[in-house]
């Protein structure tokens, strides 16, 4: 007799457990975020409060371009951690988001998802999978979004991550048809993310063709989501997922295929600290999302060690700023920069990063 699949919520736990304390991190293959150099300009001429780090995305002004980035929820412990997680948004003024709500969508379990009273105000991003969201009316998905309090939904796109799950799906079919429902038929903004494994920029000029104005490119070079699902699966799938552990865009690289397209971007995928977040944003990027360092964050020491931790991440950005002569995120965008080879060759011709780099 065959061993039945774990429930949504056992698979949710494992998730917790093994991006709080396993070995899931891409094994050879990095962000390339180390491959891009800020300029030192060593006359700013101004005072480091003169840097304004407010951006707008999805919709939302945030304080700070920084977003706890989706990690976790449908099971009871994620309930404390979301809650730790999203109170620290709302005090500092920075994005926060749910780790897959299908949890909530197809079983009414609500735990993780209930933190709008403890944020009010923060940006806080839905989070549902296109297969998921191709069967699903949209009706039933704004539901979702009101019973959460989302301002937004991050449709995640993971058939890397799908293929090898033991219990995943093979049906990728009408994605992009999907997507192009939601933009037109839901009364929020519509976030296309990866997990773990980036954006292209065919896929983003597919996405901006159906209406999309914002993206997450969970690249590859933090927490491999294959590698996650190589822990959890048994035999050919343990096999499967050993031999596609580093399959990817790494994370610099997809912020870089996507310059110049009319999308904000929220760049993910092992950022750890306030200088990632900066060289995203100098690469194009609207904001940078952290997720597993504020996971970690929170297991150690609760919400104090979170909000110590993403108060140091936006100091660094404020000093990564100053230290290039910006006053502003956007002014960092157009600062100059060198790029290593490795990520050049990522950088599209006729783009507005090419030319800076020229």
């Amino acid at each position: 007799m065959s061993t039945p699949p774990p429930s949504i919520s056992a698979r949710k736990a494992d998730h917790i457990d093994l991006c709080a304390e396993g070995d899931v991190a891409f094994r050879g293959k990095t962000t390339l975020l180390e491959a891009v150099e800020l300029v030192h300009e060593a006359l700013p001429e101004m005072a480091l409060s003169d840097v304004d780090l407010s951006v707008d995305f999805a919709g939302k002004r945030l304080r700070a371009p920084l977003v706890i980035a989706a990690m976790t929820g449908g099971v009871d412990r994620a309930d404390q951690i979301n809650r730790d997680l999203a109170s620290v948004a709302e005090e500092l003024g920075i994005g926060f988001a749910f780790g897959s709500q299908r949890p909530l969508l197809e079983k009414g379990i609500a735990a993780g998802y209930r933190v709008r009273d403890v944020a009010p105000t923060a940006l806080v991003l839905g989070n549902i999978g296109v297969v998921q969201a191709r069967k699903t009316e949209t009706a039933r998905l704004h539901d979702m979004l009101l019973a959460s309090g989302a301002d937004a939904l991050c449709v995640h796109l993971n058939p890397a991550m799908e293929v090898v799950q033991p219990e995943g799906d093979e049906d990728f079919r009408g994605g992009l048809e999907t997507i192009a429902r939601l933009v037109s038929e839901l009364p929020l903004p519509v976030i296309a993310k990866e997990t773990g494994c980036g954006l292209s920029r065919s896929v983003g000029q597919r996405l901006v063709g159906v209406g999309v104005r914002f993206v997450d490119t969970s690249g590859a070079g933090g927490t491999s989501w294959v590698g996650v699902e190589a822990r959890r699966a048994k035999g050919g799938q343990a096999n499967l997922g050993e031999r596609f552990w580093d399959w990817g865009i790494p994370t610099a690289a997809s912020v870089a295929q996507l310059s110049g397209l009319p999308l904000g971007i929220c760049a993910t995928g092992g950022l750890h600290n306030g200088l990632d977040v900066a060289r995203a944003l100098a690469l194009g990027a609207t904001c940078g999302g952290i997720a597993r360092t504020f996971l970690q964050a929170q297991a150690r020491g609760g919400r104090e060690e979170v909000l110590r931790l993403a108060v140091e991440v936006i100091h660094e950005i404020r000093i990564a700023c100053l230290l290039t002569g910006s006053r502003t995120p956007e002014d960092l965008q157009r600062a100059p920069i060198l790029l290593a080879p490795g990520l050049q060759r990522w950088v599209p011709r006729g783009t507005p990063l090419a030319a800076r780099l020229s």
